[in-house]
């Protein structure tokens, strides 16, 4: 937790609290399901928590915003972008039920009142967001065809509604069809040797 508070030095005491509580949430609820992975859960504060606010590093969701986390998971990184953003609202969407059910006890567990999680396929969702975030889920344009119709026409923000990607190692072949992606490489705000090849691939709704 010393690794987020590093990198975020502006947090409230109760951002702080349920940032600190998470490793011990997801702790006993992965010994359930498998929420996230167990080969790397002895890092959690850096291989999930804070890679997934790479995402608030190089962008700010503004107050009312609307935002999907796209195959969720263990509720990530929407879990971690709530705390931060307590203002915006989070869908969390996840296609396997048990993940859903284990995430509603998280929030309820941490008094999230901005996260909602829905156990339903991303294209089959009839809302319209801001903005979709996504970690390792699949490629790109895989993606971009679930949400392509998913954004709202008016953007609440200083940028254009788009998608955010959490992406590691070279993605090259998979931005080639996205000649409007902005790539944010992250070892420029963390000096970590895992975010070497880290990143946040911005991609414009238009």
């Amino acid at each position: 937790m010393e690794l987020i508070k590093k990198y975020f030095p502006d947090l409230l005491n109760q951002q702080i609290y349920k940032l600190s509580s998470l490793k011990n949430l997801y702790g006993y609820w992965n010994t359930h399901v498998n929420l996230l992975s167990r080969k790397t859960f002895y890092d959690f504060y850096q291989q999930h928590v804070l890679f997934c606010l790479g995402i608030a590093k190089v962008f700010s969701f503004f107050p009312g915003s609307c935002v999907m986390d796209l195959g969720t998971g263990g509720g990530f990184p929407g879990i971690p972008l709530s705390i931060i953003f307590p203002h915006t609202e989070f869908i969390l969407v996840d296609s396997i039920r048990k993940k859903i059910k284990i995430i509603e006890k998280i929030i309820h567990n941490l008094h999230l009142k901005n996260v909602y999680p829905i156990w339903i396929r991303a294209e089959k969702l009839e809302k319209k967001f801001d903005f979709v975030v996504t970690r390792a889920v699949t490629k790109i344009d895989i993606i971009h065809n679930w949400i392509k119709n998913k954004f709202k026409c008016q953007s609440n923000s200083k940028i254009v509604n788009g998608s955010l990607y959490l992406k590691g190692g070279n993605i090259s072949e998979e931005i080639k069809k996205f000649p409007h992606a902005i790539e944010y490489p992250l070892n420029h705000y963390f000096e970590e040797p895992f975010f070497i090849n880290k990143k946040v691939i911005w991609i414009s709704n238009i």
